[in-house]
This record gives C-alpha cells, sequence and structure tokens, in this order.
C-alpha cells in the first residue's frame, strides 16, 4: 500500500506565495508520474501540475508562470511552489502519483488553500 500526506496549504493575501509538498511511503518500488490537481466548492476536481519520472513537467494554462512543480525521487516527495497567488486559486489541493506497472493512481487526503483579495 502507499500513502500520501500533504502540507503547506494556508491562508495568504492575493499576490502571495505558499509551497506544498506531498511525500510518498509505503509499498514504493516504481513512480511514474507525480502531480497535483485541485478542487474547488461545487467543481470538478482539475489538474494543476504534473512531472514524470524523467522531469518533464505539465501545467494547466491558469498557473503557467506562476506555480512550479518539483520533484526529489530520493526522497519521493513532490512539491508545488505557488506565486502570485490570486483568489480563484482558492480549492483544495490533492497530491497524485501514478504508481508500478500498471500507473495505478494514488491519492492523499488534500491541504486547503485559501487566497483572499
Amino acid at each position: 500500500q502507499v500513502q500520501l500526506v500533504e502540507s503547506g496549504g494556508g491562508l495568504v493575501q492575493a499576490g502571495g506565495s505558499l509551497r506544498l509538498s506531498c511525500a510518498a511511503s509505503g509499498s514504493i518500488y516504481s513512480i511514474n508520474a507525480m502531480g497535483w490537481y485541485r478542487q474547488a466548492p461545487g467543481k470538478q476536481r482539475d489538474l494543476v501540475a504534473t512531472i514524470i519520472s524523467g522531469g518533464s513537467t505539465n501545467y494547466a494554462d491558469s498557473v503557467k508562470g506562476r506555480f512550479t512543480i518539483s520533484r526529489d525521487n530520493a526522497k519521493n516527495t513532490v512539491y508545488l511552489q505557488m506565486n502570485n497567488l490570486k483568489p480563484e486559486d482558492t480549492a483544495v489541493y490533492f497530491c497524485n502519483i501514478k504508481h508500478g506497472v500498471l500507473s495505478i493512481d494514488y491519492w492523499g487526503r488534500g491541504t486547503q488553500v485559501t487566497v483572499s483579495s
């Protein structure tokens, strides 16, 4: 089994920054991709950013130029540096990994990010 634990959420004013972390633990042998998704109240869960094992990244258009995803393979940890935050970034942010030969999805419990105007 694989567990994901997120940290780093909180309340910040518009224009501020936050850094999210997500550490994977358990029976880990191959993480193919790591990423962050977010879900605002009453909306679906959307992709924010992903990073594959080779280091290539992908971002939602709404966060390009403001957010940076990175990973530490030795620590099985993924980070999301969020700069110039906007009120519309307010959501619960979920960590995701695709693990193993079948790229099975694992999810964290989520961390709240609230951006005040």
